[in-house]
């Protein structure tokens, strides 16, 4: 399928004007009882047992129209879409498998692995979002690292459609430097402060992302890195508002870990974390139809209780006050390398100590051409990150 015809067959939808959709005008609740519901609890001992009670949110559908009729039984009148994608730099060899060795963010006639998940999420979870008013992210490349977002324009309006958001894409892909390191906290708290301005709101966040948060190949078990503390206490802090997480892995992974982060994840308000693996689903043995249904339908599957836990726990219309205020980047310029005269004194990532791909680990391998990494990095990748010519012998150096 060409790009052309890829955009013709999204651009289907229409536009609205309202920034919610009517699912339903039922307000029936789900089958469980509800805490809500029993005239003997005060309200503290409502919440704390709904707290219990959607401590973790399990799998129970097996249709897209179960996930809809349970949105609708469990009241649902209006979800918004924010989106987030993963610029880091570990895009560039996560593809070996699934993309052809290519980068995850390569640009040509046919959609890279990115543009396939836009594609399929505009096509599968826009329904639930009837004015199309999406807003949208990038996080992880060489302006923002793991410490900020950019906005896919510089008003940081949201886009319309999602026919604007792959259009606002590839005219931003090829300007940004991919780098890192990989945290999704800054994402999330992006995405609550969008909560919090819009009266607590019920939101779905959906992250495209091609792999695990940061984490040193030399940590203990149990501990956690800065990227992994950031982004399990905007997760923990999320709860405490209407709002769902959706990470959505592109590329070869590898997933267990992000399979297993629900575990890290200390005691919150409600379970609002879920990941779907998107390249496992899209490679099966299926019609096209069939794969997009069985993404929706993993991407959607916890929403409805995740809809009643924010009911139950009071978060619809909640405004807290502490949300942090988020001002993101514009999106990235063009970039240029600068010349000699314009190179800074300080010394360059190439002259650093510090792992050029990850920013964190202490180099620790040098390859054929000279350059260094560290093990975990430099394990898989396959071309130089500094100079890109193919690496044919690596050394391992003890310090």
């Amino acid at each position: 399928m060409t790009m052309g015809n890829f955009l013709k067959r999204f651009g289907s939808g229409k536009s609205k004007s309202s920034r919610s959709m009517t699912l339903g005008t039922t307000s029936s609740q789900s089958h469980e009882p509800s805490p809500s519901a029993d005239p003997s609890l005060s309200l503290a001992d409502k919440i704390n047992a709904a707290k219990k009670k959607y401590a973790l949110i399990p799998d129970r559908f097996s249709s897209l129209d179960q996930v809809s009729k349970a949105l609708r039984e469990a009241g649902l009148e209006s979800s918004n879409l924010i989106l987030g994608v993963d610029f880091t730099k570990s895009n560039e060899w996560t593809g070996k498998t699934s993309f052809d060795g290519k980068c995850l963010h390569a640009l040509g006639e046919t959609p890279n692995p990115y543009e396939k998940a836009i594609f399929v999420i505009g096509q599968t979870l826009a329904p639930f979002d009837e004015d199309n008013l999406i807003p949208c992210f990038g996080f992880g490349d060489s302006t923002t690292h793991d410490e900020e977002v950019f906005g896919f324009h510089s008003d940081n309006s949201p886009c319309h459609g999602f026919e604007e958001v792959l259009a606002c894409y590839r005219r931003i892909a090829p300007n940004l430097r991919l780098s890192g390191p990989t945290s999704y906290g800054p994402l999330i708290d992006a995405a609550i402060d969008i909560v919090e301005k819009n009266n607590g709101q019920f939101h779905v966040l959906v992250i495209v992302a091609d792999g695990q948060v940061t984490r040193g190949t030399d940590m203990a078990e149990g501990e956690l890195s800065q990227q992994e503390k950031s982004t399990i206490d905007a997760i923990v802090n999320a709860s405490s508002y209407a709002l769902s997480i959706v990470l959505v892995g592109v590329g070869d992974g590898p997933w267990e870990d992000m399979r297993k982060f629900d575990d890290k994840i200390p005691k919150r308000e409600f379970d609002n974390f879920q990941f779907v693996n998107f390249t496992e689903i899209m490679t099966r043995n299926s019609p096209e139809s069939a794969k997009e249904t069985a993404f929706a339908l993993a991407a959607l599957m916890e929403i409805p209780f995740q809809y009643q836990a924010a009911i139950e726990l009071r978060l619809l219309g909640k405004q807290t006050g502490t949300a942090k205020t988020i001002v993101p980047r514009p999106p990235p310029i063009p970039y240029t390398p600068p010349t000699n005269a314009e190179l800074p004194s300080t010394a360059s990532p190439e002259q650093t100590q510090s792992c050029p791909i990850c920013l964190t680990n202490r180099k620790d391998v040098a390859f054929s051409c000279g350059h260094m990494t560290c093990g975990d990095c430099g394990s898989k990748i396959s071309n130089c990150p500094i100079c890109r010519v193919r690496i044919t012998s690596r050394l391992r150096l003890y310090t």
